[in-house]
């Protein structure tokens, strides 16, 4: 067997990095993390989950505070200092990163600051000078924010998510393009702090992915709270006149133009796999994505692949999984693990927020897949009217036969902590029955799961 001088090389020291390299390093293998990001991290402590949920939540925060006067309260007025939420925001991502950091360099694997690029299927040569041979990789490298469709925006100067994290004062007005997670999580973030939003999505609504009662009440709710959401846009040109960005889109055969001090770049993710020379070890992409099988390996059996740069689902959560998925199959190919999207879980944390798990109504209809479903509002809902958190419902869908819970789907207050309920009874297969049955406490959120539990269990005839 030909000698390398790690047995594990992981490139990308992020979430589904990490979970490989310290998994086969406790497994005893000689393993090297190689990450050459001006920042230790990953994605989602750096730039992703961790800061723009601090700054959702302080939207949030001044947003009850606003609206107080509903509980007899008079805050009066709700003023904010920008400066202090950046700060606080910036402090918590630090106390993240420097925790990763110190697991990174804590010694159970060597740690390479550096940029890698495969000369051959076994064999990275680094930035620094260094060229290193492995017998297994790991590629985790994550994604970058996608290119412009336009060339007129890349001449306008838009803002990216990463741009937002570090700004030093707000605009007074911003298209958001884009309906996406990353995009209607800022657009709500930017109105809740006096920003005039308008969000420009080419679909028929915002959040494609999920169905469309549940985007259509998030829409609801963003334009109850005056932001502008114009949906079916195709965009057509760009331009910058005097102060103003003006974005042209065509609208139901129609033209239409919206002027904003600002224009937010919301429009996806793509992988960051085009600096790693991947043809010089047979690794086959699809526009940028390392195609993997549910092993996580690669073209190249001995390559892997995990996270963002491997999808399809850019989730923290599954880049663990993936990551250590990758690991297992590398220590144990005789009994290989793979993935699967049964328990595949979605949040998104606007207000209200949308959470799905397992089974979408539009992917059972595309899959041809038979169930039933049922749903029940939260403005009929006790907890939820106390709260004056009315927007939303709960659904639920089942096999038809056996009434085993197929999917969940939760738009509406604490929306991506309810939907766990689903994710603990679909993980151990528990049928709308046995849901129905369980206890819940009154008055609580989480009760509102009976309601739709009791109404598909009537129906089912075993």
């Amino acid at each position: 067997m030909e000698a390398h001088d790690y047995e594990v090389a992981v490139i990308g020291g992020g979430s589904a990095g990490y979970a490989t390299a310290r998994t086969t390093a406790a497994a005893g293998r000689r393993t090297v993390v190689i990450d050459g990001g001006g920042e230790l991290g990953g994605l989602c402590i750096l730039r992703g989950c961790m800061p723009t949920k601090a700054l959702l939540h302080a939207a949030e925060v001044r947003h009850q505070a606003k609206r107080s006067k509903i509980w007899g309260l008079n805050p009066g007025e709700v003023g904010f200092d920008f400066g202090a939420v950046m700060q606080r925001k910036a402090a918590m991502v630090e106390e993240f990163a420097s925790y990763r950091r110190g697991q990174l360099r804590d010694g159970r694997f060597e740690l390479i600051r550096a940029l890698a690029k495969f000369r051959d299927p076994h064999t990275l040569e680094l930035d620094n000078g260094q060229a290193i041979t492995a017998g297994q990789i790991m590629i985790a490298t994550g994604s970058r924010v996608a290119d412009l469709p336009l060339p007129g925006l890349a001449k306008l100067g838009c803002m990216t998510s990463d741009d937002a994290l570090r700004l030093e004062s707000l605009p007074q007005s911003i298209v958001v393009l884009g309906g996406g997670a990353v995009a209607v999580e800022f657009a709500q973030f930017f109105a809740r702090f006096d920003v005039a939003v308008t969000v420009l999505q080419r679909s028929p609504h915002i959040l494609r992915a999920f169905d469309d009662d549940v985007a259509g009440t998030v829409e609801t709710a963003f334009r109850d709270e005056g932001i502008t959401v114009h949906t079916g846009c195709s965009l057509i040109d760009a331009r910058q006149d005097g102060n103003d960005k003006v974005i042209v889109y065509e609208q139901d055969g129609a033209r239409h133009e919206v002027r904003a001090e600002a224009v937010f770049h919301g429009l996806g993710r793509s992988p960051n796999t085009a600096p790693l020379a991947l043809e010089n070890a047979g690794v086959e992409t699809d526009k940028g994505r390392i195609l993997c099988n549910a092993q996580m390996r690669s073209s190249t059996p001995h390559i892997f692949a995990g996270g963002d740069c491997a999808g399809p689902h850019e989730i923290v959560h599954i880049a663990i999984q993936q990551g250590e998925t990758a690991a297992h199959n590398m220590l144990h190919p005789a009994d290989p693990r793979s993935m699967e999207d049964r328990l595949l879980i979605s949040v998104v944390f606007t207000d209200p927020q949308a959470a799905t798990v397992g089974l979408t109504e539009k992917a059972a209809e595309t899959r041809g897949i038979p169930y039933r479903a049922a749903s029940y509002p939260f403005n009929d809902h006790g907890k939820s009217i106390i709260m004056e958190a009315t927007h939303g419902f709960v659904k639920l869908l089942c096999d038809p036969e056996s009434g085993e819970i197929l999917g969940g789907a939760c738009v509406g207050p604490m929306g991506g902590e309810l939907i766990h309920e689903i994710v603990t009874a679909m993980a151990k297969h528990m049928t709308v029955t046995e849901l129905a049955a369980t206890p819940h406490y009154h008055p609580t959120l989480a009760e509102i799961w009976t309601y739709p539990a009791e109404d598909l269990a009537e129906k089912i005839t075993h």
